[in-house]
């Protein structure tokens, strides 16, 4: 069996819009000046206390910015124009992984365990993925505590593992973790920075992606270096 680790805001769902304003809304409840919408979506990845803690400083109330950036963001998720979507190919990708017999799925996110049960519930993901590590489970991104576990919990070895992702964190989270990364140029962060941190291959659409894992999935040695 092998494992495809996907991480979620940025790689498979366009979350932009609601993590700028909800990063916005965490620092007006401070009184602070908000970093701007590049800045603010540099982060995304990380957990929301590692996140606050790179964008406002170690010194800055950060568990209680992340606390805010939570209350904004569950207000802003019941507008209908925050609604997050799946990026183009995403949905059709992950049922055909699903399909076949030789693979398990998983997620590996900053996101919270309640906010990932809303995407799969949304999505109708129920039952989709045999292993979810999220920031309530693990150190944050880029320690590589989520892919250790993901592999352990599932029994699959390194060399049997792929990590997907849009942000450097998941490529220096997979490097790490001794494990395939593959980033994606339609996230939050550039691409350099992606390469620079380890990605192994970038694609740029999930059409793109396809045949990388097929690769993947039939035969590693026939993947470029």
């Amino acid at each position: 069996m092998k494992l495809v680790l996907f991480d979620v805001d940025g790689t498979l769902v366009d979350s932009q819009n609601i993590i700028a304003a909800s990063v916005r809304g965490a620092y007006l409840a401070y009184g602070m000046e908000p970093p701007g919408r590049e800045k603010s979506l540099s982060i995304v990845g990380l957990s929301l206390v590692e996140a606050f803690k790179v964008l406002a400083g170690p010194d800055a109330p950060v568990e209680g910015m992340a606390q805010a950036y939570k209350d904004a963001f569950n207000v802003l998720r019941l507008d209908p124009a925050n609604d997050a979507p799946l990026f183009p190919g995403a949905g059709e990708c992950i049922a055909r992984l699903k399909s076949r017999d030789d693979v398990l799925l998983g997620l590996a996110t900053g996101k919270s365990r309640r906010g990932v049960a809303r995407l799969i519930e949304q999505q109708g993901w129920e039952g989709v993925f045999s292993t979810i590590q999220t920031a309530d489970d693990a150190p944050s991104k880029p320690h590589p505590a989520m892919i250790l576990q993901a592999m352990e919990e599932l029994g699959v070895a390194q060399e049997e593992t792929v990590m997907i992702g849009d942000s450097s964190y998941d490529m220096a989270m997979a490097r790490s973790a001794g494990v395939l990364p593959i980033g994606v140029s339609w996230g939050f962060q550039p691409v350099d920075l992606l390469l620079e941190t380890g990605a192994r291959h970038i694609v740029d659409s999930y059409a793109e992606l396809a045949p990388v894992l097929q690769a993947f999935l039939s035969e590693p040695s026939l993947l470029p270096a």
